[in-house]
C-alpha cells in the first residue's frame, strides 16, 4: 500500500467511524418505531453489532508493516540456536492421511527440490497417518523419511506431535499434502529467524488451480444462439461477475493473506494458518513444556494428587496443541507467553503453490472444519481472557471471533426487509429524507473505506462467502455449544460435485422466500395497503437484490462442472497416479 493510498484510506475510515456513530446515535435516540418495537430496537441492536464488527475490523488492517528481510543465517549464531559451527538442519514435515499418491508425489518432489542456504541440511519425512504401504513406497522412491503410528489420537496435531519425537531438526517446515513448495522457500523465509524472539514465519496459501470460468459471451453462445451478446451484457450486470465459473467455491485467499493476516505483522500477531509455516523447534516445546505445567497444577488442584507420577501420567506433552485447529491453538499459546516474548512474522511473498476444493463437499468439509475449531477455542479457551497476551493481539484475535460470531446478528440483517415486505413492519419510524441524511454518508464512506483499504480486492467474494459459510457457521456454534469437539476430516482432493444440493438449500430457500417477499411487498405497495409506500419499497427491495446477488454466488456453485477431468490440467491426476504409484518409476 503506498503512503498515499494509505492516508486515503485513513481518512475514510475517521470519516466512517463519525457518520457511522452519527447514525446509531439518531438510530436509537430517534428512529426506532414504537408501532414496531420489538423489530425496531432488534435491527438497530443488529447495525450496532455490525458497526463494532467494522470498527474491529478497521483496527486488524490499520497499516501494512512488513518485517524486514534479511539472508537466510550461515550460522547456528546467527539462526539464534547457539554458538556451535555445525550445520542448521531444517525438519520438512509432509502431513497426510487418505490422499492418494498422486497427490502427495508432487509434494514430495517440490520438497526435495528446496534449495538448502549455506550451511543448512534440509530432511523431508513424510508423515502418513494413515499407515499405508504405497506411502511407504513413495518415501522409498525418493529417499526421504518415512514416519507413522499406530493410531491417529490428536488428529494433524498428534501426527506433527510423534513427528517432532523422532526428528531433531532446528526448524520445521510444515506442509499439507498438497503443499508444494517453490525451491527458493527456505532461503526467503529463514532469514527472520535471526530474531531469536521469533517463533514461527507464515507464508500467503496460493490456490493455483483455482478456475478461470469462461466468459458470458461464450457462455451465452454455447447455451442460445438468440440474442447472445444481450444475454451476456445482462448475466455479467445480474451476477456482478465478468466471467462464469470463475472461483466457483470463493476460495481466492488473497484477501486474507495480503489484507487482514499481513497488516497483524505490525504488531507480530499473525496466526499460523498451518501449511507454508516455519517453526522455530525451541518455541514449540517451550510452549509444550509451559502449558504441561500448566495442566499440572489444574489437576493437583482439582483433584489433590499426592505424587507427581500420578499426574505426570495424567498430562501429556503436546508440541501441538491436540485441537482440530492446532495452528491458531499454538499460535494462541505462544502469542501469549509475555515471559518469552515470542512473535509471529508473516512473510508476504508466495513460496508454495498448493490445491483448492473443486466440489462441494469439499468446501464444506473445510469452512465447517475452520468455524468448529474457531468457535471451540473462543468458548472453551478464549485468549482474550489470557493474561499474558498484549492487547493489540487480543483484538487482532478478537476481530476473528467477532467475524463467526456475526452469525448471531446477520441473519436479523437478512430477514429484516422480508418482514418488512411481507408484513409491512418497518424498523425506523419513517423512511423520511431525514433517515437518508443518516443513512446514506454512513454507509457510502464505510463501503469506500473498505474498497481503499483492500486495495482493489474485490470484497464482494468476502461478504458472499460469509453469507454462504452461515448455515454451516451456524452448525459448528450449536455444535460448539453442545460440547461436541470439532472432528478433522480431511479435505477431498477431486473435483465433483455429486450431492451438492444438501449443502446449498438452505441458501436455495431464503433466496425464494427474498423473492417471494419483494413480489408480495411491490403487489401491496401498487394497492395502498397501509404501511406501505414507495420509499419503503425502494429501500427494502434495494437490500433484497443485493442479498440475494451475495446468496447466489453458492447456488451457483451447485451448477458448476469442469468442463472435463483435463480442465483441471494443474493437478494431472491422471498422469501422476501414473508417474507415483508406479514402483518402477
Amino acid at each position: 500500500m503506498s503512503p498515499a493510498r494509505e492516508r486515503v484510506w485513513h481518512f475514510l475510515a475517521g470519516a466512517s467511524f463519525a457518520f457511522g456513530g452519527w447514525y446509531l446515535t439518531w438510530r436509537w435516540t430517534q428512529s426506532l418505531n414504537p408501532d414496531n418495537l420489538v423489530f425496531s430496537v432488534l435491527v438497530a441492536s443488529a447495525e450496532t453489532l455490525f458497526f463494532v464488527g467494522t470498527l474491529l475490523t478497521f483496527f486488524d488492517i490499520w497499516r501494512e508493516q512488513d518485517s524486514p528481510r534479511t539472508p537466510a543465517p550461515r550460522t547456528r549464531k546467527e539462526a539464534a540456536l547457539d554458538d556451535a559451527c555445525d550445520a542448521i538442519v531444517v525438519d520438512v514435515f509432509i502431513a497426510t492421511f487418505d490422499e492418494t499418491c498422486a497427490v502427495v508425489g508432487p509434494t514430495v518432489e517440490a520438497a526435495v527440490g528446496l534449495q538448502a542456504p549455506e550451511n543448512t541440511v534440509v530432511r523431508v519425512h513424510i508423515l502418513d497417518d494413515g499407515n499405508r504401504l504405497e506411502m511407504e513406497q513413495l518415501a522409498g522412491r525418493f529417499g526421504v523419511g518415512y514416519i507413522t503410528r499406530c493410531d491417529n489420537v490428536g488428529f494433524k496435531a498428534g501426527n506433527l506431535r510423534n513427528a517432532l519425537f523422532q526428528t531433531s531438526g532446528d526448524f520445521v517446515l510444515i506442509c499439507d499434502a498438497d503443499t508444494r513448495v517453490f525451491p527458493e522457500f527456505l532461503e526467503n523465509t529463514l532469514g527472520y529467524f535471526r530474531d531469536s524472539k521469533v517463533a514461527w514465519v507464515q507464508t500467503p496459501h496460493w490456490f493455483y488451480d483455482i478456475p478461470e470460468g469462461e466468459t458470458w459471451e461464450d457462455w451465452a453462445g454455447r447455451h442460445t444462439r438468440h440474442f447472445p451478446n444481450a444475454i451476456a451484457r445482462f448475466m455479467r450486470f445480474a451476477t456482478a461477475r465478468s466471467r462464469v465459473g470463475n472461483d466457483p467455491f470463493l476460495s481466492d485467499p488473497t484477501l486474507f493473506f495480503d489484507v487482514i493476516l499481513r497488516r497483524r505483522n505490525r504488531n507480530g500477531a499473525a496466526f499460523c494458518c498451518g501449511a507454508g509455516s516455519v517453526h522455530r523447534r525451541e518455541a514449540i516445546f517451550s510452549q509444550a513444556i509451559d502449558q504441561k505445567a500448566k495442566d499440572l497444577n489444574v489437576l493437583t488442584d482439582r483433584h489433590g494428587f499426592s505424587g507427581c507420577a500420578q499426574a505426570l501420567s495424567c498430562v501429556r506433552l503436546e508440541p501441538y496443541r491436540f485441537h482440530v485447529s492446532e495452528d491458531i491453538y499454538t499460535s494462541i499459546l505462544l502469542h501469549e507467553n509475555r515471559d518469552a516474548e515470542w512473535k509471529s512474522v508473516f512473510h508476504p511473498k508466495v513460496e508454495a503453490r498448493m490445491l483448492s476444493p473443486w466440489s462441494m463437499k469439499a468446501w464444506a468439509t473445510q469452512r465447517l472444519k475452520y468455524g468448529g475449531g474457531t468457535f471451540d477455542i473462543m468458548l472453551r479457551d478464549n485468549p482474550l481472557w489470557r493474561r499474558g497476551m498484549s492487547w493489540q493481539a487480543k483484538l487482532h484475535y478478537a476481530a476473528t471471533f467477532w467475524s463467526y460470531l456475526s452469525v448471531l446478528w446477520v441473519p436479523i440483517l437478512l430477514l429484516a426487509p422480508v418482514a418488512a415486505l411481507l408484513f409491512g413492519l418497518s424498523p425506523v419510524s419513517a423512511y423520511s429524507a431525514e433517515f437518508f441524511l443518516y443513512f446514506v454518508p454512513a454507509i457510502l464512506i464505510t463501503e469506500a473505506a473498505t474498497v481503499v483499504a483492500c486495495k482493489g480486492y474485490n470484497v464482494g467474494k468476502g461478504r458472499a462467502l460469509a453469507l454462504a459459510t452461515l448455515p454451516l457457521n451456524l452448525r459448528a456454534l450449536w455444535l460448539a455449544i453442545c460440547g461436541e469437539r470439532p472432528s478433522f476430516p480431511t479435505t477431498p482432493k477431486s473435483p465433483g460435485n455429486a450431492g451438492a444440493w444438501k449443502f446449498v438449500w438452505p441458501n436455495i430457500a431464503l433466496i425464494s422466500l427474498m423473492v417471494m417477499a419483494g413480489t408480495w411487498g411491490v403487489f401491496q405497495t401498487v394497492r395502498g395497503v397501509d404501511g406501505f409506500g414507495l420509499s419503503m419499497l425502494a429501500v427494502n427491495l434495494f437490500w433484497l437484490v443485493w442479498n440475494i446477488s451475495l446468496n447466489g454466488h453458492l447456488v451457483l456453485a451447485a451448477f458448476w462442472k469442469p468442463m472435463s477431468v483435463l480442465q483441471r490440467s494443474n493437478h494431472k491426476e491422471t498422469e501422476d497416479e501414473n508417474a507415483y504409484s508406479s514402483p518402477s518409476t
